[in-house]
């Protein structure tokens, strides 16, 4: 019986352009061939991907070879890259999404097997039926908030109808599924343990009009949003566009959001972690989750140094005063060895 992975991947070959042009959009087309620079979407040209058959029967669409590293492989394990976890079930589930397949329960990480509301494995069933954040409502919501689309938001996706549960507050004609940001919450070895929705506006210009337009899922304590690998530098704040403001303003940080003051007061700490920059926010819970961090951190002999916004956030200053101030004012704030 012919595997299920090798269905796909043939039937993936035979979308390859409209594959490339969703899975790796930092590249383009020359002649019979995609160009990129690698698995995972990077800009460049090594990786190259053949797009039709060969007329002698000598080469298969879909194939394709890293030059630089000498990877090959097919278009299954494309989509098993832009996958958050880089399982093959997840490309599974992710490649008959793509395809327009029905589900098929044996494909599931998990099998059939229901799974409790707002649990981990939850948001990792959410996010294994998400797409990567680039040219979605994704991009367009980060641009409303002068934030640059910029390498490293690996950990955001986009959902085009995510369900949402209308609380108390909405109107009765509150839509019961619409666009969403969906962000992975991982712990610090890299696993998924939650999933944080934004649901945002028909035409990604902001977030959507109802009650609660953000919602987190599964084990958040201790836990984050992650943009870029641990370091002994690192920084964190509360809310995602907040923290990327900063990671768009000085790119050599990784940063954490941790989705809230709480949260913030409790992240898990990186062993190598010698200096965290804190994305403090001016109210009474932000100053309070400072000032807890600090006293954990001093107890691993981990320097915590604040970054204090003029207005509520990083991202309202951002967006009153532009990206090359902020940048002078957020370097006013870093030692001088940490400085872009």
């Amino acid at each position: 019986m012919e595997h299920p992975a090798t269905a796909l991947a043939r039937d993936l070959a035979g979308q390859a352009e409209r594959l490339c042009r969703r899975y790796l959009s930092a590249g383009r087309r020359e002649g019979n061939y995609w160009l990129v620079g690698d698995v995972r979407n990077t800009p460049g040209r090594s990786l190259y991907v053949r797009l039709r058959d060969a007329p002698d029967g000598s080469a298969r669409a879909g194939k394709w070879t890293d030059a630089q590293s000498g990877d090959h492989g097919d278009l299954l394990d494309v989509v098993r890259a832009a996958t958050l976890t880089g399982t093959l079930a997840e490309a599974l589930v992710e490649a008959r999404r793509f395809l327009s397949l029905p589900d098929d329960t044996q494909d599931r990480p998990d099998g059939a097997a229901t799974v409790p509301s707002g649990s981990p494995e939850a948001a990792r069933r959410l996010l294994a039926i998400t797409r990567p954040a680039a040219r979605t409502l994704v991009q367009d919501y980060l641009r409303s908030r002068d934030i640059p689309f910029m390498p490293g938001l690996e950990a955001l996706r986009y959902h085009p109808r995510c369900w949402y549960r209308p609380s108390v507050d909405d109107l009765p004609d509150a839509p019961w599924a619409m666009p969403a940001m969906i962000a992975a919450v991982t712990d610090l070895a890299g696993c998924v343990v939650g999933a944080h929705r934004t649901w945002l506006a028909p035409d990604g210009t902001g977030k959507a009009s109802v009650a609660c337009p953000r919602r987190a899922m599964g084990h958040l304590l201790g836990n984050g949003v992650r943009f870029g690998r641990s370091a002994p530098v690192m920084a964190a704040g509360e809310g995602i566009e907040s923290v990327l403001s900063l990671r768009a303003a000085v790119p050599v940080l990784p940063a954490i959001a941790a989705l809230s003051a709480a949260h913030l007061a409790a992240l898990d700490f990186p062993l190598m972690l010698r200096r965290l920059y804190v994305a403090r926010e001016p109210d009474t819970a932000g100053r309070r989750a400072f000032a807890e961090l600090e006293r954990r951190a001093r107890l691993k002999d981990i320097a915590v140094l604040p970054i204090d916004a003029e207005r509520e956030d990083l991202n309202a200053d951002l967006r009153a005063i532009g990206l090359e101030r902020l940048r002078a004012r957020i370097a006013a704030q870093l030692q001088a060895g940490d400085r872009p």
